[in-house]
């Protein structure tokens, strides 16, 4: 991995998902830094920054209890980019966890959700 690279885990403390993604980074000896999305917030920039490397449609999660509390018109506010960056600000929780961002020098990576086999391949290429 490069020097100059940081690695930003976002993401919930309590989400399943996240806590076997921050295991696997450990148990890997990759450093990281965990962002509570919840906890320490997001701006626009930096939702607009993942919508540069990933689709939009991949980075709300559409089958959680967080999107399915809400109204109608909440959800169709999703369909555009701007209401969807706007939703994601005031109901983080329905954001897809862990979103992975690796910045270095040669490259940058925004990837949604964990599983082993697709980190593997992340952090092969790194």
């Amino acid at each position: 991995m490069s020097t100059n690279s940081s690695i930003t885990l976002f993401g919930i403390p309590n989400c399943d998902t996240v806590k076997k993604a921050r295991t696997w980074m450990e148990q890997q000896n990759i450093p990281f830094a965990f962002h509570n999305f919840k906890k320490d917030g997001l701006t626009p920039e930096q939702i607009e920054l993942w919508l540069q490397e990933i689709d939009l449609t991949l980075l709300i999660n559409r089958k959680g209890t967080t999107w399915r509390a809400l109204s109608e018109e909440q959800k169709s506010s999703a369909e555009d980019k701007d209401g969807a960056i706007e939703l994601m600000l005031t109901n983080p929780s329905v954001i897809k966890r862990p979103v992975l961002q690796i910045n270095s020098d040669t490259r940058k990576h925004v990837s949604v959700g964990f599983n082993d086999q697709q980190y593997q391949i992340i952090f092969k290429e790194v």
